[in-house]
């Protein structure tokens, strides 16, 4: 008998980690809708890869700091689920973000609300939007960081919505633990993306005396991330449950 693909849906994939964990979830043998925000000739180019892996995929365009959007855009995943002849997916990983680097005394408000509304509530009413779209026993997979853990200047605002998220992967546990839906937390170090090119660029010195706080002596790479996240979307993960798993290489130990 044919065993049924898995499909997992991973947000932010166009670039980065949620790139490189859908590469990985392809390679494990999962089908994978992947979410740009403008990237959308990206977001296309990592359809083709997953597709040359023999995995089936497609891209969908989503705005998370927009929670007003989130209505059509479940229906638009119906819509090219429906074309798979499926009605739900298996896992869900709420990847997108933004990065905002600025200290206490000079963070706007907006960029708070934008930072608010991209990680913590974007998350939050995403997730309840897709939860009748999520399969029994599947499982959803949310990104922190590991400034939840350790405290670095200038990111105060960040790490308090990743640090929310952590909460919220508990309760979203306990709550789905009824339906066999496992809920996780990844929680990268320092990794190096277009996404943290900025921070490179500015500081020549950043990546030394980042591989020399981590017990592995390196930066992280998205192929360091990308693997996790895949293990955790698979049932070899199937009793991991409510747990931050922070994968930085052994950063400030």
């Amino acid at each position: 008998m044919t065993t049924k693909s898995k499909v997992a849906l991973v947000t932010g994939a166009s670039r980065g980690l949620g790139k490189n964990a859908a590469l990985r979830l392809a390679e494990r043998g999962t089908d994978v809708i992947i979410t740009y925000n403008k990237q959308s000739t990206a977001a296309d180019a990592v359809v083709e890869e997953i597709v040359k892996v023999g995995r089936r995929a497609f891209a969908l365009q989503l705005n998370v700091e927009d929670a007003g959007s989130f209505g059509g855009f479940a229906e638009r995943l119906s819509e090219g689920l429906a074309k798979w002849e499926l009605v739900q997916i298996d896992y869900l990983v709420n990847n997108a973000g933004i990065d905002a680097v600025s200290m206490i005394p000079d963070t706007t408000e907006a960029a708070f609300d934008s930072l608010f509304n991209v990680h913590f509530k974007g998350v939050y009413f995403l997730t309840q939007r897709l939860l009748p779209l999520l399969a029994q026993n599947g499982g959803i997979v949310n990104l922190s960081t590991g400034l939840t853990r350790f405290s670095t200047p200038g990111y105060a605002a960040y790490a308090s919505m990743k640090g929310a998220v952590e909460v919220l992967t508990r309760y979203l546990a306990k709550e789905l633990g009824s339906r066999g839906i496992n809920v996780n937390t990844v929680a990268p170090g320092i990794v190096e993306t277009d996404f943290t090119k900025e921070a490179f660029d500015a500081h020549p010195g950043l990546n030394s005396f980042m591989s020399g706080i981590t017990a592995l002596g390196r930066v992280g790479q998205p192929q360091d991330i990308g693997g996790v996240i895949a293990f955790l979307c698979s049932d070899d993960a199937r009793w991991i449950n409510a747990q931050r798993i922070e994968v930085s290489g052994g950063m400030f130990l």
